[in-house]
């Protein structure tokens, strides 16, 4: 019997599985969380940091790898030898510098926030995208179109420019700048390659037309020109591809064969299509955490106002995938946990031995749609589709003197439920049909509180991915497609799905009555959207305020 390892990279943590390849079965699984976490006010030095700031820890990756490993390893009781291949998928755009021994600047210069990772949800870069944008509609740069319009500050090169700007003696020792999927792949390989998912959805470039020229480079800042060639090293790979065998070191430290196929990597929500065996169009799988990724393949090129993006290959092989998102799902619940909730209400779920949002969802739930009066923003964290723009802020209208916390966390459910409507009716209006939709992560799985509220919301069936850690099973499945069939793998990712994904195993049906009203409060919510997210810049100009005073 062959097995894979895939190990998925998030926001807090990093999940590995060891998988069976004859049918995907997951023997073993062990999560290891971060220490650092998220770094958004001080490094461990001390180090204060600005507004907007999301850094991450190198170390904490490595940890991974070294922590559940070996644990899925003792855990199944495989024979290394039988591990076959290991596939990699990582939250993204999550990227760092590297110096030219090859490692994390971090880890010499501890006290320089510049030489960290830059977690997707940095956007202390949103100066820097606006320049890209402004500079690149000017030019008539043909890029924006595959990007809905509009470039992330969340992406790759908003973050290098900011690097540049801010501090030009960091960026001249940057010998890679790179995603974090990108050199974990390297650690375990010592082959530098940069996959096509991640390079086409977050860092402007495309089989077709590569990366931005020069001259655009030139035009955001003279001493950028050269970035590419300078800072972009690595060979630009497909998924699924096999870059090389696992270094001999990292086998014995690890406790793996040096036979084992090292996949290039994948996001993690792109990547998560694979397991969830989704290979047709229309088929949209939403992966719902501490942000939400909405996905979709095509076999033809579309143009839709406000996405992440579309890369050929970017998702699954030979079919256009199409991304969208939203920058706060389970961040701002997190914040509400945090923040509002009473004492009594912790008090009464640990007496009854339930979670402060299984108590919240029995509360909300206990109530019809609308009858709180309230309706919220899900901005928290910047708008990332179809607005593009981190400097948004969240909103809640409709508050009196009688709102209790379950009808603002009602309220925050529901905004995103609408920020994935507007997504869907954007990609359906713009030549890309939603037939169906798919829902996967700990949210979809655990909470029938959300996942009903999105079918009333959206009036489609909510389909639930099966697999606990779906992102982590797509990974193994590449793990697999490295190793090849004369290997023990598989040699092409569909033959790879065939056997080893896991369908829907459950489905939430809309309630026409409470979708109705639904339906009144989404037009107030669209109003909302509409007049903060393009009219009213009343979020951006508190944010400027609140930057001169703290400062």
């Amino acid at each position: 019997m062959k097995y894979s390892i895939g190990i998925d990279y998030g926001s807090l943590s990093g999940r590995c599985v060891l998988t069976r390849l004859s049918d995907g079965m997951i023997m073993a699984s062990a999560v290891s969380v971060y220490k650092h976490a998220v770094m958004s006010d001080r490094l461990p030095s001390g180090t204060k940091l600005d507004q907007d700031w999301a850094l991450q820890h190198p170390q904490d990756y490595l940890d991974v790898l070294s922590e559940t490993i070996p644990a899925v390893i003792r855990e199944a009781g495989t024979d290394p030898e039988d591990i076959v291949g290991i596939g990699i998928d990582f939250t993204s755009c999550t990227v760092l510098p590297l110096g030219k021994d090859g490692q994390p600047l971090c880890f010499a210069e501890p006290d320089n926030p510049h030489a960290y990772v830059k977690l997707w949800k940095h956007h202390a870069a949103q100066e820097e995208a606006d320049l890209i944008n402004s500079i690149a509609e000017k030019r008539g740069e043909t890029f924006l179109k595959r990007y809905g319009g509009r470039i992330s500050s969340e992406w790759l090169f908003p973050k290098l420019l900011q690097i540049l700007r801010e501090d030009e003696g960091t960026y001249s020792r940057i010998d890679c700048f790179i995603e974090a999927c990108d050199w974990i792949v390297y650690v375990l390989s010592g082959s530098l390659t940069r996959n096509e998912s991640a390079t086409g959805y977050k860092a402007i470039w495309s089989r077709k037309d590569g990366f931005p020229s020069e001259d655009f480079l030139a035009a955001l800042d003279e001493r950028f020109r050269y970035a590419v060639r300078d800072k972009m090293k690595g060979r630009i790979v497909p998924i699924g591809t096999c870059v090389g065998r696992i270094l001999p070191e990292m086998a014995d430290k690890l406790g793996l064969s040096r036979n084992t196929a090292i996949c290039s990597g994948h996001l993690d929500a792109a990547c998560s299509l694979i397991g969830a065996g989704i290979k047709e169009p229309g088929n949209m799988l939403a992966v719902v955490g501490t942000s939400t990724c909405h996905m979709i393949i095509g076999r033809n090129e579309h143009e839709v106002p406000g996405m992440c993006g579309y890369v050929y290959g970017g998702m699954n092989p030979d079919a256009y995938g199409y991304e969208a998102g939203q920058s706060c799902v389970g961040d701002h619940f997190q914040w509400l946990e945090e923040n509002c909730i009473p004492g009594e209400y912790f008090r009464e779920a640990s007496a009854r031995d339930i979670s402060i949002f299984q108590l919240l969802a029995e509360k909300a739930g206990a109530k019809k749609p609308g009858e709180s009066g309230l309706v919220a923003l899900d901005w928290w964290n910047g708008n990332r589709s179809i607005l593009v723009d981190g400097q948004l802020s969240g909103m809640l209208l409709g508050c009196t003197l009688q709102t209790k916390v379950e009808d603002i966390y009602r309220a925050l459910v529901e905004a995103t439920a609408f920020g994935t409507r507007i997504i869907i009716d954007t990609f359906n209006a713009n030549g890309v049909p939603v037939n169906a939709f798919y829902c996967s992560g700990g949210i979809a799985r655990k909470d029938p509180f959300v996942m009903q509220i999105y079918a009333d919301v959206l009036g489609m069936d909510v389909h639930v991915v099966e697999a606990k850690e779906n992102a982590a099973l797509s990974a193994s499945i590449l793990g697999a497609v490295a190793a090849g069939k004369a290997g023990g793998g598989y040699d092409d990712v569909y033959s790879a799905m065939e056997n080893m994904a896991h369908r829907s195993r459950g489905v939430y049906a809309p309630n026409d009555r409470n979708h109705r009203v639904y339906d009144e409060l989404y037009e107030e919510y669209k109003t909302l959207y509409d007049y903060f997210g393009r009219q009213n810049h009343a979020m951006r100009r508190l944010k400027h305020i609140a930057e001169q005073n703290r400062s």
